[in-house]
């Protein structure tokens, strides 16, 4: 099917369109956007360039996607912001291009940003994440699927959150936030597992038994992360849940958050 597109909307001639978009009143897309099928930019939404964004998103009023990194250090290099499918950017939200050439800031599919969210750049967004408002992520965060972040939280540039995790709103978050867990606090703390949503999400209750089992281990038995890396060594074959738990202990860069 054709594309709408309302009369007062400003499309750069390099844009490259799909089928079957809507674009409201007092849009602008820039330099190098290619917008796929099926988009529904509501109103006053500016892609600003160098932005790639799939199928059936929906942007709000107001929102402001691709535009240049808060970064001192970025001098005008062409960057790219990705965006996959059916992602809902509510009103206000603003989403940076990455900082570097090596990396792009990335938004995978079914994701639900609410207003005044703001993604910087080189932040890497899963799949089926939700940001509540004004949640704020600094620069290079990695978000994996099935995250949620409530209101008003703000997350440090370089921080790592598990998939499955459930943040509470108004935290403050330093350091790497495990998979599967809850917490809430500034400073922020783990306050057990997310099994009100892992049960939600299909997870069985053998599953959710075998993260339990590592939860304990590492916030229960007041042991330091070593001693409890090497209790868990000591468990033998471990659950794909398990493995994916400690995997990310291994690799929290930035510390773990306990």
């Amino acid at each position: 099917m054709a594309n709408f597109i309302h009369p007062t909307a400003i499309i750069d001639e390099s844009v490259i369109l799909g089928d079957n978009n809507n674009i409201g009143p007092w849009c602008l897309l820039g330099k190098d956007v290619i917008l796929g099928n099926d988009n529904e930019l509501i109103s006053n939404v500016l892609i600003h360039k160098h932005t790639r964004i799939g199928n059936s998103n929906k942007f709000f009023h107001g929102a402001s996607v691709g535009t240049d990194p808060q970064d001192l250090k970025y001098s005008g290099e062409v960057t790219y912001l990705k965006i996959g499918d059916k992602n809902t950017f509510r009103e206000f939200v603003t989403l940076n291009r990455s900082a570097t050439t090596d990396e792009d800031t990335t938004i995978g599919n079914g994701c639900l940003l609410m207003a005044y969210v703001h993604i910087a750049h080189n932040c890497h967004l899963g799949n089926s994440v939700i940001l509540a408002n004004a949640v704020n992520l600094a620069g290079h965060i990695h978000i994996d699927d099935f995250v949620t972040v409530g209101g008003m939280s703000a997350i440090h540039q370089f921080v790592k959150l598990g998939k499955y995790s459930f943040i509470g709103g108004k935290s403050g978050i330093k350091k790497d936030v495990p998979p599967f867990t809850r917490g809430e606090g500034f400073p922020y703390q783990i306050r057990g597992l997310n099994s009100v949503g892992l049960q939600r999400k299909g997870f069985s209750e053998e599953q959710i038994r075998g993260i339990k089992q590592i939860y304990r281990i590492l916030y229960r038995k007041e042991l330091n992360t070593s001693q409890a890396m090497q209790e868990i060594d000591n468990m033998g074959e471990l659950t794909t849940e398990q493995q994916e738990f400690v995997d990310f202990i291994k690799n929290a860069e930035r510390g773990l958050t306990r």
